[in-house]
């Protein structure tokens, strides 16, 4: 081991000790958020621009002056009526609005590549607490560091752009005209999660819904139920507050006539199990029957629309409750349709993006990349039937060996899977995407794995990795071979291979379907394959790059390679729909978006939306 891994070793250990795994270890997560009481706090938000941080920090890098301070609790307006030599060269009550969540794209086009410092701020009553309850700000997503003020006063920090975190507020909570603000920086950071160049649109703003949550003095935080291999629903619950050890805590599933029970140990946890009842129908794409479960201790209660299933691997078979399963995917961005994407998910749109995928492809699997999605997404995968692959941006070149930002993917990985531990829809968790192989690249992943593994055990774990090319000598010519050449590989259970022979390589496309893939001992899947084709361009003459026929063509060759795979147990092409990114400029065919979509931004089906459709049929039918 190299000086260099070590010191990223002991520095990752020294980290662990210091602080807890994951932001959700030492602030609530606060499921299932929105059935708590509260207010939901979405909606018109006022915003002011801020490049030069001066909301922050003074001409000098000093403490900002009170003509600055955006988040001061203070009626502009009315102070510089009354002291007119006052200046303030701001006035958060009088900004422009716009309607949140959303990225700040959607307030005003022009601020599309704008990567800063944006202040928003509201005004909302609150209802009186009652004697002993509590009160938290829980924000689903924020990209990419969020300061929370409440009442003018600092309240938390986030950093991170897909998963939520949560604030305690009670004592600064009042009942009326409370002033909420939060400043947010898109900045993309050299230590950061993701790194500054990516190939996706990195929307700034306040992108998913927020809400304020009143809760007993104790309550219920966390609940995960999962079917285990041995045939037990095994229940985790953990509790948050100065009453949650020694708690008796009851899980029913009323359909099923269950009521797992037990006690909290001295950390506020339970862990229990019982045997699953005869009568279980197990969740699985073509019956995704999900059951309503009720999580009470005290005066407090949690409700969950749960399914049970199982996932594992048998040598090179993926085994979904025990049968053998190919995933017919494609890869997802979190991306609605329409000409100018603000990264608004809603319900409506998460449904139209994966009835694409269920309805459109006849697929059962999707790849949400490349980082955690809207929690709307998966529970809409869990109802419809879709199995998920679920990411953190660990992408391309992260600053592996900084100790703060393995500390960030940790917390991220962390956050991400205590959320989404109750969808039966997630099969796989993935710790990476495209990373070049280092010694501090493998420290930083195997801790990630091992961080998997300790947080979840019932699923599986991936990464989608480079591959590797060889020139053989075969009898009719030279034969390429390609194959997976990662030590990452013996960590993970499913081996995923981004793979674009044709479009980034010099390769024809008549030439795919006699490259050969080496057999796995694990199931592999194609992570990644796709080209880009501008909705509506044709050219079946030239077959020219960016084309309609080009893309069609491609896709029949590929998968013409991928029929060859002895081990390949599934794929997620790249990808569903047109997204914004914001390195790909060519002046004609891109514009800024990444055309590799089967859809374009509009809806429209390209023709190798249809090859793919028919490749899928045909599994369907012999699966």
């Amino acid at each position: 081991m190299g000086t260099g891994l070590k010191a990223l070793v002991a520095a990752a250990c020294a980290l662990a000790l210091l602080a807890p795994l994951g932001a959700s270890a030492s602030s609530p997560t606060l499921t299932r958020a929105e059935n708590r009481d509260g207010q939901d706090l979405s909606g018109t938000w006022h915003y002011s621009v801020d490049p030069y941080r001066d909301g922050l920090a003074g001409f000098h890098r000093g403490a900002p002056g009170e003509g600055h301070r955006r988040y001061d609790d203070v009626d502009v307006d009315a102070v510089t009526k009354s002291r007119p030599n006052a200046l303030y060269e701001y006035d958060m009550d009088r900004s422009p609005t716009a309607t949140l969540p959303q990225g700040w794209v959607g307030h005003d086009p022009s601020l599309r590549y704008y990567q800063g410092l944006m202040w928003y701020e509201r005004r909302f009553d609150a209802p009186a607490l009652k004697p002993g309850q509590r009160a938290f700000l829980r924000f689903e997503a924020v990209n990419y560091t969020a300061k929370v003020f409440l009442n003018g006063k600092a309240v938390g920090e986030h950093e991170g752009g897909f998963t939520p975190f949560s604030m305690e507020v009670t004592e600064t909570l009042r009942a009326s005209n409370n002033q909420i603000t939060v400043g947010v920086d898109s900045t993309p950071q050299t230590d950061g999660v993701p790194p500054p160049v990516t190939d996706w649109e990195n929307y700034g703003g306040i992108t998913r819904p927020m809400r304020l949550v009143i809760t007993p003095g104790t309550f219920v935080d966390e609940a995960w139920l999962r079917l285990t291999k041995d045939g037990k629903i095994a229940a985790t619950v953990k509790l948050d507050g100065a009453q949650a050890a020694n708690q008796e805590v009851h899980v029913r599933v009323a359909e099923l006539g269950l009521d797992v029970t037990g006690k909290t140990d001295p950390q506020g946890v339970l862990n229990a199990s019982i045997a699953a009842p005869k009568g279980l129908v197990r969740w699985s794409p073509e019956k995704p029957k999900l059951y309503d479960v009720v999580v009470q201790t005290g005066e407090d209660k949690l409700t969950d629309r749960v399914g049970f299933r199982t996932i594992e691997t048998k040598g090179s078979e993926i085994l979904l409750n025990g049968k053998p399963i190919f995933l017919r995917g494609v890869s997802v961005h979190e991306e609605e349709f329409g000409d100018n994407p603000a990264r608004t998910i809603t319900e409506a749109g998460a449904r139209a993006l994966l009835s694409e995928v269920k309805e459109g492809l006849h697929g059962n699997f999707v790849r949400l990349a490349h980082y955690p999605h809207s929690e709307i997404t998966t529970r809409i995968a869990d109802e419809m039937g879709l199995l998920v692959w679920s990411e953190i941006p660990v992408y391309w070149l992260v600053d592996f060996g900084n100790p703060r930002t393995l500390k960030l993917a940790r917390d991220m990985l962390a956050d991400n899977i205590r959320r989404d531990r109750n969808r039966a829809s997630i099969i796989m968790w993935s710790v990476a995407n495209e990373t070049p192989i280092t010694e501090p690249r493998n420290a930083f992943l195997y801790q990630l794995v091992d961080d998997v593994r300790a947080l979840d055990d019932s699923r599986l774990v991936t990464a989608a990795l480079l591959t590797a090319r060889k020139t053989n000598d075969g009898p009719n010519g030279k034969q390429v071979e390609m194959g997976l050449n990662d030590p990452l590989a013996d960590k993970l259970d499913v081996l995923a291979a981004n793979t674009y022979n044709g479009w980034y390589s010099d390769d024809t496309l008549d030439s795919l379907p006699a490259m050969t893939w080496k057999a796995t001992d694990k199931p592999m899947v194609f992570s990644e394959f796709g080209a880009d084709a501008l909705s509506g361009f044709s050219d079946p003459v030239l077959m020219r790059k960016f084309s309609e026929d080009f893309q069609k063509k491609y896709y029949e060759k590929t998968l013409a390679m991928a029929a060859k795979a002895s081990t390949l147990r599934g794929m997620s092409p790249w990808i569903l729909k047109d997204f914004r990114s914001p390195r790909r400029q060519h002046p004609i065919y891109q514009q800024g978006w990444n055309r590799k979509g089967l859809v374009s931004p509009t809806g429209r089906r390209k023709p190798a939306f249809f090859v793919l459709r028919d490749f899928y049929r045909q599994k369907e039918a012999g699966q």
